[in-house]
């Protein structure tokens, strides 16, 4: 079987990626992940997983390389990583009572020809209509700083939503595993 390389960092994507049940590794791409100017939410999050994974395929060239990124999106404003309590909290509050879109672009990258697949997923949150005191209590609990939009729908944070909406539940963890497991057969994986 072909090794399996998980172009990140991130705790919440491998976890993600393990519930496959393939061998991996992983190691974090060093990219620049700022939006270009007036570049919409994804075309990004699909330029950030391709390059993440073609950053990585020097390194590692008998593999397939995994890429993934996500920006949530509100009134087509992109929502980064908060960080900070504060940002947090504002990013909290710009969505209680609405619906935000998260957007996961997904690459895999054969680094023995460079063939590469991508796709960009959505899902939507539809958020209660959270009061100041929900919001407060929840950030001191869970403390979600390194999570775009400013949850974690794996934990608490499902106590945030009224609604979700989409086919793929694990992109709004941050991999899309139902389009990564047509991605890893198509390279000739075989899952399960």
């Amino acid at each position: 079987m072909r090794q399996l390389l998980l172009a990140s960092s991130s705790p919440y994507r491998r976890e993600l990626l393990s519930r496959l049940q393939l061998p991996f590794e992983s190691a974090a791409p060093e990219i620049d992940e700022r939006p270009l100017p007036q570049e919409r939410a994804a075309d990004l999050v699909i330029r950030l997983a391709r390059q993440k994974a073609e950053a990585l395929a020097d390194r590692y060239a008998d593999h397939l390389i995994i890429g993934s990124d996500q920006a949530a999106v509100i009134n087509e404003q992109i929502l980064g990583k908060p960080y900070t309590f504060d940002r947090a909290t504002e990013q909290l509050k710009a969505s209680r009572g609405r619906s935000v879109e998260f957007l996961t672009g997904l690459a895999l990258l054969d680094s023995r020809n460079g063939h590469i697949q991508v796709d960009c997923v959505s899902f939507k949150v539809h958020f209660r209509n959270l009061t100041d005191e929900q919001i407060d209590r929840y950030l001191r609990s869970e403390k979600p700083f390194d999570c775009a939009g400013s949850f974690k729908a794996e934990g608490l944070g499902i106590s945030l939503f009224r609604a979700t909406e989409g086919n793929d539940a694990t992109s709004l963890i941050g991999l899309p595993l139902i389009s990564l497991v047509d991605m890893l057969n198509n390279a000739g994986v075989a899952v399960p």
